[in-house]
């Protein structure tokens, strides 16, 4: 087992739990690439993403487990609770996460979820009815890429 693969995962969760977007954003590589059912990230935006959802969580609570990082690769388990912002509806999502390394640092970063569970819980009775669809699963992405456009472009604005 690699104990600084592991450990960099380790710190990464640890910085999740603390809402902490910065030091969550220092574990990647310039070049990352982040993937889940919603982003599909590179570079700088995928530090930025965690560092809108880490400041727009008032809320969030996150727990992990089965952390483990072998040779350049590492995957964990987690969860994030919260209050989704597009509805004030309660969210628990279940995350399996995959890594790959590169000079130390999250080269590739897979979080897998079930989007249509999540609908569920997120928009009420739309994410029920039509949260498996890819017409709805696309708005979603829509506005989560549309979100974070929003949350760089603030960035900028105030120099951070």
């Amino acid at each position: 087992m690699s104990t600084s693969h592991t450990d960099l995962i380790e710190s990464f969760y640890q910085a999740l739990q603390r809402r902490d977007g910065a030091a969550m954003t220092r574990c990647y590589h310039a070049d990352a690439h982040f993937r889940d059912p919603v982003f599909d990230l590179r570079g700088a935006e995928v530090g930025a993403m965690w560092r809108m959802l880490t400041t727009r969580g008032k809320d969030l609570e996150v727990s992990y487990d089965s952390v483990r990082g072998d040779g350049d690769a590492g995957s964990a388990n987690w969860q994030a609770r919260y209050t989704f912002s597009g509805s004030g509806r309660k969210v628990l999502n279940i995350i399996s996460a995959r890594f790959q390394f590169r000079d130390g640092l999250i080269i590739e970063h897979n979080d897998s979820f079930d989007l249509w569970r999540w609908s569920r819980m997120a928009l009420g009775i739309s994410g029920l009815l039509l949260g498996w669809s890819p017409m709805l699963q696309n708005t979603i992405r829509k506005r989560g890429a549309a979100g974070l456009a929003q949350f760089i472009a603030s960035e900028k604005s105030t120099g951070q």
